[in-house]
């Protein structure tokens, strides 16, 4: 059981926190305001973000943690994210990539 003081420190804690990730967002639209163009280093960086943020919410469900420590993955779910990451290199169509992935995942599950 949580004791009312420690209720409290959770609550400042995600306050602190949203507050921080507020700001962090907030900064980069003024900083972009004030800007003609976005540099282009800037613009590659901002490139990858897309695929970083699929990948970390992908990776956990393909490798879960006991898996990869005990090296011991799902050959069905290695198969379908090689299988996607092969339609998404091609093609670069994230909903291609999705149902090939998911079809290659319930097939190879099925059989």
């Amino acid at each position: 059981m949580v004791s009312s003081g420690q209720d409290t420190l959770i609550w400042v804690l995600v306050a602190v926190v949203a507050a921080g990730t507020l700001a962090f967002r907030l900064s980069f639209l003024l900083l972009f305001e004030r800007l003609d163009t976005v540099p282009p280093r800037v613009e590659r960086a901002l490139s990858f973000v897309p695929p970083a943020v699929f990948a970390a919410i992908a990776l956990p469900s393909v490798l879960p943690l006991e898996a990869v420590l005990a090296l011991s993955p799902d050959p069905a779910r290695l198969l379908a994210v090689v299988a996607a990451g092969v339609v998404a290199r091609r093609t670069e169509n994230l909903v291609a990539t999705v149902v090939v992935g998911m079809s290659v995942l319930l097939v190879v599950r099925a059989v």
